[in-house]
């Protein structure tokens, strides 16, 4: 008997099942069929590596006398193994099964309804679970994520959101082991029911495993070959969180831009697992937008996920489909934040998960994404979680108001208003100050000290640099009324203009009365750092450009450094030093900085 297996069929292991228990079996291997396994194995897919694993097995059946092989055909052309998915690789196989009379044994069932229109005997053969070793051995209740690596011990995270202990089993997982693992993951996500591969990438697979989240990695994208898997440990109701009557009031009618904040491990994904499904109770159309789909909801919400490997089309969908709310999990990058923007001006309610350390971060995650006046609009609630507690709830407000830290009527603008729902008191303040956003914390002085001091004595620090040409400029605003502005007696003039033409107009700038005073030139000046964290570097304006630095913690010197041609001192918060100064951050110690004087003159300054 002839059989012709399509690729689907070597990938479940089905086939070499199928003919391992029969006699005097010719197997003809399409030669464009071993192509595209080989183009996915080259292009790292762990689908290509499960079936070349499949088909050196049927060839040490041939080897044993137990089947022959034979390979037929020509190898396709780069198009064609490129539009596989589009069925020229299936094509191929069909013909090659049609004009040899033998049998097509096929895992896909469009395959074999093609294949039967033509009249082409075929076999189907449904995917099944196979006994093999299974990812889930390595769960138990609590277990939350499991990671293996070649050659080093298991790690299994277990605990419930905010208990969680790391564990290392004591025995290595060998290459061989973690390849049959992959092998068997492979074979139940491309035929298991509720579950599915959901990419497969140069380097990298993901895969969802019914409630588990599976990621295989391999070099060149990893050092070495990795497993991941990660599945949610309790399954809540929004009863469960037991929220204030006032918090439940607000999801139940005023709340349409949700963030659901909190760092990893926190518990977002389970609480917001139990949010969807509250609404979906209350009659509400439901649907999310995951890439990957790991959000455990019930059967009543639709789970999308990119469409063409665009989130922003995935949106353009939802907007057809008129649902009540939409849970886009796992916000990252900044199309991400304006498909959630765009949604929620559309009149969708919005449920958004973003990463932060902070509430008011999440919020912060959108400025300069969107227009600053467009915020209120587009978030008006913030779930932070910790521990798998929701711990604070912001919402926010646009007002026309004088900022806080600030005193002249005619300084009033536009201002979002950040506010602790149950509290019901103003945390923070967004708005801009000249040319930048303002993000001021209201009411956490420390020793009576504004703490929009800091940001205004640099902003105008950055202007009397340009104005007078100088870095020899220090700034002290001592009230909120009045600022002291010290400037070499050279440069004193300039900034008074004729008749004091300068100075008055930068008092009506700024608000402010302004002191002008003398800096002595030996004499180094301590000031407030203005500090800004992102993409995990710390940045620390100093306003002077090339030159020597010092950082003081509590008046405790900390480190030298030189500043960049444009004023700032940069440290990765993954270097020791970087690491030291984001705790002192966290741990609100005063960070100050003094700009030196050079120990020597530079050569660009000899005659």
């Amino acid at each position: 008997m002839d059989y012709v297996p399509d690729t689907s069929v070597i990938v479940s292991g089905k086939f070499r099942e199928y003919v391992a228990g029969k006699n005097d079996v010719r197997v003809i291997l399409a030669e464009a069929m071993i192509a595209e396994i080989e183009h996915q194995a080259n292009e790292g897919r762990s689908i290509g590596f499960t079936a070349l694993e499949e088909l050196k097995k049927l060839r040490e059946l041939s080897d044993s006398g137990k089947i022959y092989i034979d390979i037929m055909g020509n190898r396709p052309m780069e198009w064609q193994i490129k539009n596989a998915h589009s069925g020229e690789i299936d094509n191929i196989i069909r013909n090659i099964a049609l004009d040899n009379a033998a049998t097509l044994v096929t895992g896909d069932h469009i395959q074999s309804i093609i294949a039967s229109i033509k009249g082409i005997n075929v076999i189907y053969i449904k995917g099944e679970e196979k006994d093999a070793r299974d990812i889930q051995e390595f769960f138990d209740e609590y277990t939350s994520s499991v990671h293996l690596k070649a050659g080093m011990k298991p790690l299994i995270k277990t605990g419930k959101p905010g208990e969680v202990v790391l564990k290392e089993l004591d025995y290595v997982v060998s290459n061989d082991e973690l390849e049959r693992i992959a092998y068997n993951i492979v074979q139940r996500g491309k035929f298991e029911d509720q579950s599915f591969i959901e990419m497969d990438m140069f380097g990298a697979t993901v895969i969802q495993l019914k409630n588990l989240r599976i990621v295989i990695t391999r070099p060149p994208f990893s050092d070495i070959m990795e497993i991941t898997a990660v599945r949610p440990v309790v399954k809540t109701s929004i009863e469960d969180y037991k929220l204030d009557k006032r918090v439940m009031d607000r999801l139940q009618n005023k709340a349409y831009g949700i963030l659901v904040a909190g760092s990893p491990g926190a518990g977002k994904s389970t609480f917001v697992t139990a949010l969807a499904e509250y609404y979906a109770s209350q009659n509400k159309i439901v649907k999310t937008m995951e890439k990957p789909r790991d959000l455990q909801v019930n059967d009543s919400i639709t789970q999308y996920t990119t469409l063409e490997g665009d989130m922003e089309k995935t949106g353009d969908i939802l907007l057809l489909v008129r649902e009540d709310y939409t849970v886009f999990d796992e916000m990252r990058v900044t199309s991400d934040f304006k498909v959630y923007s765009d949604l929620r001006l559309a009149g969708v309610g919005m449920v958004g998960v973003v990463h932060s350390t902070r509430a008011v971060d999440a919020i912060q995650r959108f400025v300069g994404r969107i227009e600053l006046g467009l915020i209120p609009q587009v978030v008006d609630t913030v779930l932070f979680i910790d521990g798998g507690k929701v711990s604070q709830v912001l919402t926010t407000d646009y007002q026309i108001k004088i900022p806080y830290g600030l005193n002249q009527e005619d300084l009033a603008r536009p201002v979002i208003v950040i506010r602790d729902f149950l509290k019901n008191k103003p945390v923070s303040e967004i708005y801009t100050f000249g040319d930048q956003v303002v993000v001021i914390p209201v009411g956490d002085e420390k020793n009576g000290a504004n703490p929009l001091f800091a940001i205004a004595a640099a902003k105008i620090r950055e202007d009397m640099m340009k104005l007078l040409e100088t870095d020899h400029v220090d700034v002290q605003i001592v009230s909120e009324g009045r600022v002291i502005i010290k400037v070499p007696d050279a440069k004193i003039p300039r900034l008074i203009g004729r008749k004091g033409e300068t100075v008055t107009a930068l008092e009506k700038s700024y608000g402010l009365k302004i002191d002008v005073d003398t800096l002595s030139d030996d004499v180094n000046v301590m000031q407030d750092a203005l500090i800004e964290i992102k993409n995990k570097t710390i940045f620390i304006d100093v306003g002077s450009r090339n030159r020597p630095v010092k950082l003081y913690v509590d008046g405790i010197a900390m480190l030298s450094a030189r500043s960049s041609a444009k004023g700032m001192i940069k440290l990765r918060i993954n270097s020791d030093t970087g690491n030291t100064v984001y705790k002192y951050i966290k741990q609100g110690k005063k960070l100050q900085y003094m700009v030196m004087e050079e120990s020597e003159p530079s050569s660009s300054h000899s005659r």
